[in-house]
């Protein structure tokens, strides 16, 4: 039953940081004033993205908002998680301004259609698009009939998206698949492949006030001066996830998850390492089915806790522990740092090495303790009693009895022994039954 509450407590835990963090709304606008509801997505594209806007889009809807903006700064992702969300823009109701900021900031990849899917696209100062050519998910390239096949769906794509807009747009667009092309701010104005410049969110709205807008049912003209803002923030959870496109946090879950299943292994019968170990590994796993990882590192990552386990087995005296530890650390940068793209970051080469010195002095200890407990002797049990020295309460010729290891025994002499007087030291030379073999001790 306790067990039972546990799971309980931990279960309605985990719904309540499920629930919305709520919307933060700017408290300078004066009653009756237009309404803009703005998202931040920035990183990697994740499925936490989609769940946002989702409740972006409904808080428009509720709200009677005048514009959706997303402030966008992505380095990228998946294909078909841009696909979703392009859905989600086009589908809306309400405009939706996909902003390009803060300043340095960039719409690479997945971002340029993205950014293209808006009803009005705006970029920061120094900031850059394109760069949209597909690769694979793990950031490898792609076999020459699949490469085709995607650029060709994406530039229909981009071609769709970008109806009404100069031949020169046009081409630039296809350019970022075809060559991954990439633009300043200003050199995407120029062409007409975005629509304008903001400095800051301010700014954007200011100029957006009383742009017209195409939509499914026909022409809208914005009101956005002075709006007030409100601010669709993540969850708790979507920013545990968010936070997951950081290889050193999930090079750390795995490792921590691997060791903590091994322990509830080693160790059945609790619930705490198991728990702990198991939701460390499907965060991770989470985590390396956003970034670019080489897979092929994971195998030397369990060559080494196979070989940490086999040290304590094998009596190599901490060899298999430092081939271990050197499997490890080689897994890792391969898992994390061999597939590179731009916006991606790699993993931290001290924190691994660290990561691996420490696992492998962990199983080097254990190890010692393993070792030292097979050398001890023996405490219970018939071969405790071999060697012991005891106290003749009786004299033994050749039978009599003897206090050994505080306990009273019947004593018999060893062959060929000589007769033992009461009080003398007898040492154990075996057990027989409930009698113990002894001869005189010197």
């Amino acid at each position: 039953m306790k067990k039972v509450a546990r799971i309980l407590i931990l279960f309605g835990v985990l719904c309540l940081l499920w629930l919305p963090a709520g919307t933060a709304v700017s408290q300078d606008g004066q009653e009756g004033a237009p309404q803009a509801v703005v998202i931040t997505l920035q990183g990697p594209l994740t499925p936490v993205w989609i769940e946002h806007l989702d409740r972006a889009l409904d808080t428009a809807s509720e709200h009677g908002a005048q514009v959706v903006v997303i402030q966008l700064d992505t380095p990228g992702g998946d294909i078909d998680q841009m696909n979703r969300i392009v859905q989600q823009i086009r589908n809306n109701p309400i405009p939706v301004v996909v902003y390009v900021s803060p300043r340095n900031a960039m719409a690479a990849s997945a971002g340029t259609i993205i950014t293209l899917a808006g009803h009005v696209s705006a970029m920061a100062p120094e900031t850059t698009i394109g760069a949209a050519s597909p690769v694979g998910s793990q950031g490898e390239d792609i076999g020459q009939t699949m490469e085709s096949k995607v650029k060709e769906v994406l530039k229909a794509s981009v071609r769709s998206l970008t109806t009404g807009r100069p031949e020169e747009a046009r081409r630039l667009a296809e350019e970022t698949i075809e060559s991954a092309r990439a633009v300043t701010a200003e050199e995407a104005i120029e062409i007409g492949l975005v629509d304008l410049q903001a400095s800051d969110l301010d700014d954007l709205l200011t100029k957006l006030d009383g742009r017209e807008v195409q939509m499914p049912e026909g022409v809208i003209t914005l009101h956005t001066r002075g709006a007030v803002i409100i601010e669709v923030e993540n969850t708790l959870i979507e920013q545990v996830l968010g936070m997951l496109v950081n290889p050193n946090l999930v090079f750390l879950l795995l490792s921590i998850g691997v060791q903590a299943i091994l322990i509830e292994i080693s160790s059945p019968g609790g619930w705490v390492a198991g728990f702990i170990g198991v939701s460390c590994l499907l965060l991770a796993v989470y985590g390396l089915g956003i970034l670019p990882v080489n897979w092929f590192g994971l195998l030397f990552l369990v060559v080494a806790f196979v070989l940490f386990i086999l040290d304590i087995k094998a009596p190599t005296h901490g060899a298999l522990t430092i081939s271990g530890a050197v499997s490890f650390i080689a897994g890792a940068l391969i898992l994390f740092n061999s597939n590179r793209i731009p916006g991606f970051p790699a993993v931290s080469v001290p924190l691994v090495v660290g990561t691996g010195v420490f696992i492998a002095a962990s199983f080097l200890l254990l190890l010692s303790f393993a070792l030292r407990a097979l050398k001890a002797p023996v405490l219970v049990g018939r071969e405790s009693m071999l060697q012991q020295v005891g106290v003749a309460k009786t004299a033994i010729d050749p039978y009599g009895s003897a206090q050994v290891a505080g306990e009273l025994w019947g004593a018999e002499l060893e062959e060929g022994g000589t007769a033992i007087p009461q009080g003398s030291r007898v040492e154990v030379v075996r057990v027989e039954g409930v009698r113990l073999i002894v001869r005189q001790k010197d």
